[in-house]
Parts: structure tokens; C-alpha cells; sequence
């Protein structure tokens, strides 16, 4: 029986669907004005495992994940989300573009990223501008009901209204004005925006009719809308980075319940932040990577998605180069196991169940893997090992069935004539049994970027990764 940390009730509770076996999950997607980063990415593993340890027992699992491509403004940044000016319009200023163009690029290096970490594709990634007249309606619903009011500049939430607004959240760290001034028309500073209309002084690319003036939607109104469409008006699962827990997520449960009248969603899992060498990611700090950075360092994105299964999803990650060279290299011997193992016929059950209730104690990734080496290195038959670590990848998601094309790929490297004569040098010393004049050959060969991996099937010779 799997059991997940429920940010709701904030204890560990027994996963009940609504309507088992069915499932409904929904997953606060990225902004597409710029490049995903590997902090959003862990967010979305995180509901990837879920995902598939829910598959992996049999659930049918309604996944949906949104696309804000309209109405988050940077003012989210500082502490009110209904100021400043709307991302996919500055990025289209700085670079040129429309900002339909930035959000269709934007996207699409999304989803290239989101497939290279072997990530489940949702039944549909939602994007906000093809779900405008959901989000006019829902504020219609809220507005019938008397839960909004109007602002020189748009429709508000009126939290007050709202009886249990931020059940999900510590109310004391929701604080008026954080780093910017207080708007002074709203009611409460805690109020939100629903709808925000267009100024004739600052012409939007992205605007639309409404019963209100012409405008745009606030930014937590598209995910309210979009996931009760999909979903229902109530459902199982909504998984986002912890940095949504205080507001966005909040504001979500408040317009659809205000609405409805119905509970929203009955389990909230969220995901950590990931620190770079132990410091907040920042464009400033200019350790924000993004999954191209580490590709264009030599890594393949699987070792990406290894290094997040080491850390528990409720734990903030460290991410150094080194650790990521450690996973990288850790993933090469799993595949190198694999090859070498018998082919599969009946798994290891012990080891399988082991592994399964690893997963079911809140998703405990760091030891499903222990257990997955465990059995690596067991007198189980190699058959079973085989049987036994397919069927765990269909949650890891290391794509283990396809391991000896990750091995093909890292052994295809061209290796320059100098280190090749270098390699033969190294050899000969070796069959010479002079190891020590060997060794220092492999020093020279390792200060020109490669290495050598010595196997049972002879000598290999693989680049080493750049470091930071």
C-alpha cells in the first residue's frame, strides 16, 4: 500500500484514490519565457516516479500537467504575483520575438528536455492560452457567487470570503508587500487576481474579450480551470515544487472550492528545491543550469535523472559536478551489468517486493536504488537479476532495456591518434608487467581529457567529463 507525505494534513497518509482504480494527478507545469531548469525538473521526475510506482500497481492514472505560456508576472519574484510586467512579454522584448513565438520555442525545448529524462508524457500538456474561456467561466462562477470584487486594474479574490483560504500554506510566511509595495486597492493583502485587464498605454500581444474589459487571466486561475476539466471538480493527486505550497497552491484550492463547493484535490505532494554547491539556484549566481549546460559538458540526461533518485523528493538536493559525474558513472556499471547478465526469465520476488515497499514508504528513491544494487550484486541467477531489474526500471526510468545503445554511444567516441598510441604504449608496458611505467602512462592520457576502463573484453578508452 503506497504512503505519501500529504502536504494537506502534513503527515504521511495511506494512498486512497477517490475512484480506484482510477486516478486523477495533475502537476504545476513550467513557464515556457525561458529554459526549464534542473530545480524544475527534479519537480517533474518527482511526479514522474509517482506516476509510475502508481502504474506499476495497477492504477489507471489520469495524468495531466499544465503549460503557462500567459499572465504570470514578475512580480511573483517579489513577493505579489499580480504585479509587474508578464513574462512571455519582457522575453519577447529582449529577444525579438512575439511572444506566441517565445512560447512555442520555449515549449518545444521543454518537451525535447522532458523526453531526454525518459519522462511519461501526460494525456495532455494544457496550455493556458488554448483554455481562456475555462478560465472566464470559473471567474464567472466565483463572480456569481460573490467571492470577487473589481480594481482599476483587475478582478480580485476576495480571500476573507473564503473560510479555510490557506489550510495548505503557513499563513504567517504569506506576508503584505514582501519586497514590494502593497496595492491599495486591494481589500486584503492577501487577495489575488483573477483577471487583469489590458492598459491602452502598454499594448499586450496577448489579450483577450471579457465580460470585465479586455485583459488577460491572473496566473493561478489557468491551473483551477484546467485540472477540474480534465480531472473533475474534485481529485486525487496534485504534485508542484514547495515553492507553490504558500500562495499558488492556496489560491488554486480557494478558486475551486469557492466555486464548487467541493473538496479540490485530497493529496498535495511537493517537491524540494535543488541547491547548487550548497547555495539557492540564480541567473546571478549564474548556476541555474539547464539540462543542454550538462549535455554540452558530455553528461547524457539519464545521469541526471539518476543523480535525483539518490535524494529523497521531500530532502533539498545538492547538485555538484562531482555527484553528477558519480551517477553518470554509477548508471554506465548498471548498464554494463545488465549487458552482461543472462536473458531475463523469472525475477528475484524478494527483491522485487523489497523494492516495492521502498517506493510505497513516500517514494524513497535512495533505497529502492540500495535495493536495486543489492540484488546486482546477489547470488541470485543472473536470469533473475535481469527479470527482476527490468521490472524495476518501469518506475526508475532509466530505459535499462536499452542499455547497450548508451554503451555503444560512449565506446563510438573518436579518440585522437596521440592518445590511441598512448593506449598501445600502456599495453605493452602492462604485458611487461611494468605496471608502474603503465600507470603514468594513464596519467598522461587522463590530462588529455580520456581515461581507460580495463574489462574482461579488453581495453576501452572514454572521454572524461569537463568539469565546472
Amino acid at each position: 500500500m503506497l504512503k505519501i507525505y500529504n502536504s494537506l494534513s502534513r503527515q504521511v497518509e495511506e494512498f486512497q484514490p477517490l475512484q480506484s482504480p482510477t486516478v486523477g494527478m495533475y502537476t504545476c507545469g513550467p513557464t515556457v519565457y525561458d529554459f526549464a531548469h534542473i530545480g524544475n525538473f527534479r519537480t517533474y521526475t518527482t511526479s514522474d516516479i509517482l506516476f509510475r510506482t502508481l502504474m506499476y500497481q495497477n492504477f489507471d492514472v489520469k495524468y495531466v500537467m499544465n503549460i503557462t505560456d500567459v499572465g504570470h508576472l514578475t512580480g511573483d519574484n517579489l513577493g505579489d504575483a499580480d504585479t509587474g510586467e508578464d513574462r512571455m512579454e519582457k522575453s519577447a522584448k529582449k529577444e525579438g520575438k512575439t511572444a506566441w513565438e517565445i512560447a512555442q520555442f520555449y515549449t518545444d525545448a521543454f518537451v525535447k528536455d522532458y523526453k531526454a529524462l525518459h519522462l511519461t508524457e501526460p494525456i495532455v500538456f494544457a496550455k493556458a492560452t488554448d483554455h481562456i474561456k475555462e478560465q472566464i467561466d470559473l471567474v464567472n462562477r466565483l463572480d456569481d457567487k460573490g467571492y470577487t470584487y473589481q480594481t482599476s486594474d483587475g478582478i480580485y479574490f476576495d480571500t476573507t470570503k473564503f473560510k479555510d483560504y490557506g489550510k495548505l500554506s503557513n499563513l504567517d510566511q504569506i506576508k503584505e508587500g514582501a519586497r514590494v509595495e502593497v496595492n491599495p486597492e486591494k481589500r486584503n493583502p492577501r487577495d489575488f487576481a483573477l483577471w487583469k485587464f489590458s492598459t491602452p498605454e502598454d499594448k499586450r500581444q496577448m489579450e483577450w474579450d471579457s465580460p470585465w474589459g479586455k485583459g488577460f487571466p491572473g496566473w493561478h486561475i489557468e491551473c483551477s480551470a484546467m485540472s477540474m476539466k480534465y480531472l473533475g471538480e474534485s481529485f486525487d493527486l496534485h504534485v508542484g515544487g514547495i515553492d507553490l505550497r504558500e500562495t499558488h497552491h492556496p489560491n488554486e484550492i480557494a478558486q475551486a472550492e469557492a466555486a464548487t463547493g467541493k473538496p479540490f484535490v485530497k493529496y498535495w505532494v511537493h517537491s524540494a528545491f535543488v541547491l547548487v554547491q550548497g547555495e539557492r539556484m540564480s541567473k546571478s549566481l549564474g548556476n541555474n543550469y539547464k539540462l543542454y549546460d550538462l549535455e554540452k559538458k558530455g553528461f547524457d540526461p539519464l545521469a541526471v535523472r539518476y543523480l535525483y533518485l539518490q535524494t529523497h523528493y521531500r530532502q533539498e538536493m545538492n547538485f555538484t559536478f562531482p555527484s553528477l559525474e558519480a551517477a553518470a558513472q554509477a548508471l554506465t556499471r548498471l548498464r554494463e551489468h545488465i549487458i552482461s547478465f543472462e536473458n531475463p526469465v523469472a525475477g528475484s520476488q524478494e527483491y522485487e517486493q523489497r523494492f516495492l515497499d521502498a517506493l510505497n514508504d513516500d517514494l524513497n528513491t535512495p533505497q529502492a536504488i540500495a535495493v536495486m544494487w543489492e540484488l546486482v550484486k546477489s547470488k541470485e541467477p543472473e536470469s533473475a537479476k535481469s527479470a527482476s531489474l527490468l521490472k524495476m526500471d518501469k518506475v526508475l526510468g532509466l530505459d535499462l532495456e536499452n542499455a547497450q545503445k548508451y554503451i555503444q554511444k560512449k565506446v563510438a567516441i573518436k579518440v585522437p591518434t596521440s592518445v590511441q598510441e598512448l593506449v598501445q604504449e600502456r599495453e605493452s608496458l602492462r604485458k611487461q608487467r611494468q605496471f608502474t611505467q603503465a600507470d603514468q602512462i594513464r596519467n598522461q592520457i587522463k590530462k588529455l581529457g580520456y581515461d581507460i576502463v580495463d574489462t574482461k573484453k579488453g581495453t576501452e578508452v572514454k572521454k572524461l567529463q569537463e568539469k565546472n
